[in-house]
């Protein structure tokens, strides 16, 4: 076993038997998780996927982060790849029993990314103009994305950290939330997977004044924050599950 994996004890499942493809590490990234109607968030799934819920409630996440080090497997660092800021728009499903995360939508600040993202992975990345700039007390967070062919959406957010640096306790929403280990995209008529894999989510309570939010989504009171520690992230290739007509 690579020194790059020291935990493997709180995956749900194995790590996959090939070779991991890229990794990155993930620097002052904040979790926003909402509660959200069950309806609207599978009306917008793919019927093969089945909504996964906490205490019979659904969620969904917007997280602003960097992206650092980026590279492939037994590459080295490009420099005008290596760091680019993202925001996710996610939610959380099974297939089959596994437990996964589904994006709505992955916005980036950097095109040649964003291109990759969408052909070797299959996930609806988008260019957006963003920023990010860290001040003695907060991280401000900006990010616009208007394209043509593609519903706009404008994020600002203040943030910072709050509280010590504590481990989630295994089955409290956190541990539920933020322990997943592989997405599931739809590409054509089917769906695929990808695994990842990093440590265990160490977080801290996190303090957020949201400015701007255009995402047009049905969100349910005030949001539950956290700030992570810069993770190692470690991607293995899409490998193909399941076709959408079995929904």
């Amino acid at each position: 076993m690579r020194d790059e994996f020291p935990e493997l004890s709180h995956r749900p499942y194995p790590l996959p038997n090939s070779p991991w493809i890229l990794t990155q590490e993930w620097v002052d990234l904040l979790f926003m998780h909402w509660k959200i109607p069950k309806e609207e968030v599978i009306s917008m799934l793919p019927p093969i996927l089945e909504l996964d819920i906490y205490q019979n409630e659904a969620y969904i996440a917007i997280t602003p982060f960097w992206v650092n080090g980026m590279r492939g497997r037994n590459l080295p660092e490009i420099p005008l790849f290596r760091s680019f800021i993202e925001l996710n728009v996610r939610t959380y499903v099974r297939y089959k029993g596994v437990p996964g995360i589904f994006f709505f939508s992955l916005d980036a600040s950097h095109p040649p990314s964003v291109a990759g993202a969408r052909t070797f992975f299959g996930l609806p990345y988008r260019n957006a103009e963003m920023e990010i700039k860290e001040t003695e007390s907060a991280f401000d967070f900006r990010s616009s994305r208007k394209h043509s062919g593609k519903e706009p959406f404008d994020f600002h957010a203040t943030y910072k950290p709050m509280s010590d640096l504590y481990l989630p306790e295994s089955g409290s929403l956190e541990y539920w939330l933020f322990e997943r280990y592989c997405f599931f995209t739809e590409r054509g008529k089917s769906i695929y997977r990808g695994d990842i894999h990093h440590d265990r989510w160490r977080v801290k309570k996190a303090e957020c004044q949201i400015h701007q939010n255009t995402l047009d989504f049905s969100l349910i009171g005030e949001p539950l924050l956290h700030y992570s520690i810069p993770k190692r992230v470690f991607f293995w290739p899409l490998e193909k599950v399941g076709n959408i007509e079995e929904g």
